[in-house]
């Protein structure tokens, strides 16, 4: 009977256990509505890896322009603080999902893939146009 309770106590505890609390960082897809309700502030960072010139065609409004087919976003994200949370978005959501893999391997904690530019435009999203706003 003894071994039958430590047994069964040893289960239920292995089986609690589940997810670490503190794994390797997880990418986050997030659709248009869902990034509406985040609350954006001076530890969020809002990336367009799209080409210089998608970007001046037009970009979420506080966008930063780093290019992920020209090779700029690999040497950025040498230089972006590792603990602040970073939206990435697109064309179509493939350069962004690339992105965001590179940035979890590089140890960065809080991505998110909000997938590409027209979904968010119609979604409503404040946009602008030209000044390439690379810092």
């Amino acid at each position: 009977m003894r071994i039958l309770v430590i047994s069964l106590l040893a289960a239920i505890m292995f089986s609690c256990a589940g997810t670490p609390q503190q794994g390797p960082a997880q990418v986050q897809k997030l659709t248009p509505n869902e990034f509406k309700e985040q609350n954006m502030n001076s530890k969020t960072v809002l990336v367009d890896v799209r080409t210089p010139e998608e970007y001046e065609s037009g970009h979420l409004d506080g966008a930063l322009l780093s290019d992920f087919r020209g090779g700029a976003f690999t040497e950025d994200m040498k230089n972006w603080d590792k603990d602040k949370v970073y939206y990435l978005y697109c064309a179509s959501g493939n350069r962004s999902g690339q992105a965001a893999e590179l940035m979890k391997q590089a140890g960065y904690k809080y991505i998110y893939d909000l997938g590409g530019f027209q979904d968010l435009k119609e979604a409503g999203l404040p946009t602008e146009a030209g000044a390439a706003g690379q810092e």
